[in-house]
């Protein structure tokens, strides 16, 4: 069995998810714009650095979840996701999956962003596997707290192992896409690796190591 593996921002995304939801969070007036924007950036350009503290980022980016009833949540995502994520996808992404669907793989998407905004994204795409950060619920209701390991860098690999010692098919080919550095470990455990759209430290990575790159932005 055949097991494709892909990272969602700047992969299969031209943008990323997390940070678009935080704008659309601002943009729609659910927070405070002086407040949560300047923060978001921030964040961001620590996770494009290499410098993210995942805990940190998870207590700011869960908050708004805990702020409204589930109800209220999902409709604002269904908007984010028809109006800000459906544009976004990669050109080539939808091909690139069904190519490895005819193929008979399994598809799998790993994402350090929360389950709440990868989910809808992961049914968007058609991929029926997905592993994220995931936000923890009580009563029915988000606490704004992380439920177990963060998935993100090395928390991807332990996740991932953890998937795959629940799974009743052994994979013997494991094929791994991302665009970020914060992903080399994930890269590294598959049986072949694929720089997508890189940034700079895995671009450099994926030469020293004979890694293939790709651009799935046409």
């Amino acid at each position: 069995m055949r097991l494709a593996i892909f990272d969602l921002d700047h992969t299969l995304l031209s943008d990323d998810s997390d940070f678009l939801w935080g704008q659309f969070l601002c943009d729609e007036g659910h927070v405070d714009r002086a407040e949560y924007e300047a923060t978001n950036r921030a964040f961001y350009e620590q996770y494009q650095a290499g410098t993210l503290d995942i805990m940190a980022f998870c207590a700011f980016s869960l908050r708004p979840l805990a702020m409204h009833d589930p109800e209220t949540l999902y409709a604002w995502r269904r908007r984010f996701v028809a109006e800000r994520i459906a544009p976004i996808v990669a050109a080539q992404a939808p091909a690139l999956l069904a190519r490895h669907r005819a193929e008979g793989a399994t598809l799998l998407i790993t994402s350090a962003t929360n389950r709440f905004v990868t989910e809808p994204i992961a049914e968007l795409l058609g991929v029926e596997h997905l592993i994220a950060t995931d936000a923890e619920m009580v009563d029915g209701r988000y606490t704004g707290r992380v439920a177990g390991l963060p998935n993100f860098r090395s928390g991807k690999v332990t996740r991932l192992q953890q998937w795959l010692a629940a799974q009743p098919e052994v994979y013997s080919h494991k094929i791994a896409y991302s665009d970020s550095r914060n992903d080399i470990p994930l890269l590294e455990m598959a049986d072949e690796a694929v720089a997508v759209d890189a940034d700079a430290v895995l671009s450099a990575e994926a030469v020293k190591r004979g890694w293939r790159a790709i651009s799935l932005r046409g």
